[in-house]
């Protein structure tokens, strides 16, 4: 049923499609990538993308390819600690919030209303 409700709706596939996409890279990326990320070479700083640097090199000289691809490891490392962290965190704040009520459901309440004020977006880049 699951599948079902995910493969009717174009944009949850779209979104699946880049987590397995990202998934992929971080797990078979590191043997594509060829360079060290963050080994310098200023002689071939600012390249263009090209046969030997996929998407080019930065200012350091560094290969962005690797870049990308050894990042998604760390972007996934901070995904799941996120995700473990504060699924439990919420539950016990929320029950231990419902069940006492009064002073500490308020103060609770506007924390949470403070985190709701802010875009997510900017909530992410913090």
């Amino acid at each position: 049923v699951f599948w079902q409700v995910l493969r009717a709706d174009p944009s949850a596939m779209f979104g699946l499609g880049i987590v397995l996409l990202l998934l992929l890279v971080a797990t078979i990326g590191p043997t594509f990538s060829p360079f060290d990320p963050n080994a310098q070479d200023l002689a071939r700083r600012l390249e263009v993308p090209s046969l030997v640097h996929w998407c080019g090199t930065d200012d350091l000289g560094r290969d962005i390819f690797s870049r990308i691809v050894h990042g998604s490891r760390i972007t996934l490392g901070i995904i799941v600690m996120v995700a473990v962290i504060a699924a439990p965190l919420g539950l016990i704040l929320g029950a231990v919030s419902g069940f006492l009520g009064s002073w500490f459901d308020v103060v609770i309440m506007r924390v949470t209303d403070v985190f709701l004020a802010f875009p997510r977006l900017i909530l992410a880049l913090a």
